[in-house]
């Protein structure tokens, strides 16, 4: 059974076209790596394992049909793997069948917000702070951290910020914080 989600279609919908008007950089960001993140040699090796692509967020997999030509679908028990002890039954695992060509317009919201993470701190303030998840790959976003888009940062957190609205979501971005620690690059605050 899959996890239910308060986030209604119609919300990740104007979440997805929030997104999709703004970006990291004024360029394509997979410009500077030639798309790494979607196509460099260690994600190819990864993914013809089964071991690379993105888990959606609870009710995420309301945006699709599930018969994309360009995604692989899987269903995951969540308890194989680290997620909070709130999420129980299944999850969806996509994998993107022909990068680096993909629908943009459909990416995960996890693609649309890298390279910014959301954080929880022990004292339950929400702000976003640079990704410091370790990929198979060099992301020019996190390696150099250059200047981003004021209009990204402030769609990002308010993306956000809707989204841990929903309790399932909360768990896994408080989750996602205390593995992070203290260890963090606050890129926004609100305001």
């Amino acid at each position: 059974m899959m996890m239910k989600s308060s986030i209604r279609k119609s919300t990740y919908q104007a979440i997805y076209r929030l997104l999709n008007r703004v970006s990291p950089l004024q360029d394509d960001c997979g410009l500077l790596c030639g798309s790494a993140c979607c196509d460099s040699e260690s994600i190819r090796e990864a993914t013809t394992k089964g071991q690379y692509g993105m888990y959606l967020l609870p009710g995420e997999e309301k945006l699709f049909t599930r018969k994309e030509d360009w995604l692989t679908w899987y269903i995951d028990a969540v308890e194989k793997y680290d997620f909070p002890e709130s999420w129980t039954g299944q999850i969806y695992f996509v994998v993107c069948k022909t990068p680096p060509i993909c629908v943009r317009e459909l990416r995960p919201l996890q693609c649309r917000t890298y390279p910014l993470a959301p954080h929880i701190s022990e004292d339950g303030v929400f702000s976003l702070v640079w990704n410091t998840e370790t990929l198979p790959y060099i992301c020019p976003l996190v390696a150099d951290k250059p200047q981003l888009q004021e209009s990204f940062i402030k769609a990002t957190y308010t993306v956000w910020k809707r989204l841990i609205t929903d309790p399932l979501i909360y768990d896994f971005v408080q989750l996602d914080s205390t593995y992070r620690g203290h260890d963090v690059f606050t890129v926004y605050k609100g305001e």
